[in-house]
């Protein structure tokens, strides 16, 4: 597409429409600019000899010079026989609503919006002139094609007596546009107990997110987020009869994707009914019924480790045996999580040391069949209470992450020290995201070149593999693959090898495992508060 555009009379600001070409031209657009105040007779004849399928028309000026500035313009080119091309127009608020009134742009930008709408109007209008098209409605093609922006998730579900707050909400999101994704945070009795009315509290309904009880509900919170930008929908999963949970989301919700771990949702951690070893055996028959449909799954077993204290090589160590799980069930497009400040007491370099340590056992698994897009998100437990200094913690936090240039932007809402977020706070933090990422995307420097964070980043990847071998170790006299053996992978746990400060008393786990934060790192420590590499807290275990 030929797109031709520039800024009109006396206007004299340039930036917004060059901002504008620029990204048409990443987007395989061939432009040309006009330049700043630009009369209508240059600006036709630069129309005939350049033959733009698109107009664009920049005006900052007072709303009442720019209603003669447009008329003089659109009679200038209906006289040069130009009316009939289109025109789209970017200007302030006010002068914005001027241009409405014309009625002859069929795109008008005035800056509130969002970088993906002007990404919308670039991609999705197509031939057709229209804008009104759904972006898409598959998690993969809506990546590609917010690109070089990551999709912004964040979950929702107001923890009330019924849905109904939740589905006024939703259609308030969409209609903003801020988000890609909605995942709605079911209560417990739905996630647990949805398909056993008899075991459901009554007195527990809606606690910690949204009762759905039906698929009904389920119904009516989808065709609520038809809507506005039409973001995609997805829920939490299950921790009971995990399988025709699947099966239900998908139907009900078209299930962008499915989120899921090995150790986690389950008695051990009190989310679920299933021992840790049941558990483990259904997660992975759930991510091979996922890899047989084709429907992306999300890991978020290794910040489930760090929010428990867990040593950081854990974490890593633990994303070599998700992604080595998940590749074996026949996934086939993995998103991988990395929760930054898990726990708080991470500093931001050892933060993005344990990450990109992640990221590197991870991603060796990357092949044809098996794509991995990475996530990032701020840390559930990071918050502080007062909201002035969340909403500096949310912006601080999300433009770290951007060093690893997320796919997806899982945007944990400000709040989330004092309550759930409502419609109006997931909006809220939704646009502070969109203004660091739009920051980093123009031209963040790179930290990851840190020799700190790379001398770390080695230590951890070294560290993990110790751990990794004596998980195989456990149960290769026995099994034919200890890392995808669920019998294995639980007598790892209960045994110590892997193991968390949090899990103390828990009757599926050793806890007995000390770390430390040192030097912003999380460490297993020894009694003394001694750092323990790897190779030594393992022989103190006395597996063998």
């Amino acid at each position: 597409m030929r797109i031709l555009a520039g800024a009109l009379g006396d206007c004299v600001h340039v930036a917004g429409v060059t901002h504008f070409l620029n990204l048409a031209e990443r987007l395989g657009h061939e432009t040309l600019f006009t330049g700043p105040a630009t009369d209508p007779e240059s600006w036709a004849d630069m129309a005939h000899e350049f033959q733009p399928n698109v107009i664009g028309v920049s005006y900052r000026l007072t709303p009442e010079n720019a209603r003669l500035a447009l008329e003089e313009f659109w009679a200038v080119m209906k006289a040069a026989g130009l009316a009939e091309r289109r025109f789209v127009f970017g200007g302030t608020p006010p002068v914005a609503a001027v241009a409405r009134e014309m009625d002859i742009f069929e795109a008008i930008f005035d800056g509130s919006e969002p970088p993906s709408a002007v990404i919308a109007y670039l991609k999705g209008a197509g031939d057709s002139g229209h804008v009104a098209a759904p972006p898409p409605q598959t998690l993969i093609e809506r990546v590609h094609w917010k690109a070089p922006y990551p999709l912004l998730r964040h979950h929702f579900g107001i923890p009330a007596r019924t849905i109904e707050p939740t589905v006024t909400g939703v259609a308030r999101i969409a209609e903003a546009g801020v988000l890609d994704v909605i995942s709605l945070g079911a209560d417990q009795d739905a996630q647990a107990h949805f398909f056993r009315p008899d075991l459901q509290n009554p007195k527990s309904t809606g606690a910690g997110g949204v009762p759905l009880r039906s698929e009904d509900d389920l119904r009516r919170l989808y065709a609520a987020s038809r809507r506005g930008n039409y973001p995609l929908m997805r829920s939490y999963s299950g921790t009971a009869e995990l399988l025709r949970y699947a099966d239900m989301l998908v139907r009900t919700l078209h299930n962008a994707w499915c989120a899921t771990s090995l150790f986690w949702f389950n008695a051990m951690d009190g989310r679920g009914p299933l021992s840790l070893e049941h558990s483990i055996r259904d997660h992975l028959a759930l991510l091979a019924w996922h890899g047989e449909r084709n429907i992306p799954v999300e890991g978020n077993e290794p910040y489930h480790w760090g929010m428990r204290d867990a040593p950081d090589v854990i974490s890593v160590a633990v994303s070599y045996l998700y992604a080595y799980n998940a590749k074996k069930a026949g996934v086939r497009d993995y998103i991988t999580t990395y929760m930054f400040e898990s726990p708080p007491t991470l500093s931001n370099r050892m933060d993005l040391a344990k990450a990109l340590a992640q990221i590197r056992v991870a991603e060796t698994f990357s092949a044809d069949t098996f794509h991995i897009w990475r996530q990032t998100r701020t840390g559930l437990l990071s918050y502080p209470v007062n909201p002035a200094r969340a909403r500096a913690h949310l912006a601080e936090s999300v433009y770290l992450q951007m060093a690893l240039h997320p796919a997806l932007v899982h945007v944990v809402g400000y709040t989330e020290a004092d309550h759930a977020a409502t419609a109006g706070e997931v909006i809220e933090s939704a646009l502070m995201a969109q203004q660091v990422i739009e920051t980093a995307i123009a031209g963040q420097p790179d930290p990851t070149t840190d020799p700190t964070i790379q001398t770390r980043m080695e230590e951890l990847v070294a560290e993990a593999q110790v751990l990794i071998a004596a998980i195989r170790r456990l149960g290769e006299k026995t099994v034919a693959d200890p890392l995808s053996d669920p019998a294995t992978l639980a007598r790892a746990v209960r045994v110590g090898l892997l193991d968390a400060p949090q899990l103390q008393r828990n009757r599926f786990a050793r806890g007995k495992i000390r770390t430390r934060a040192v030097n912003g790192a999380i460490l297993a420590v020894d009694e003394d508060g001694n750092p323990l590499a790897e190779k030594e807290r393992i022989r103190q275990l006395g597996l063998w």
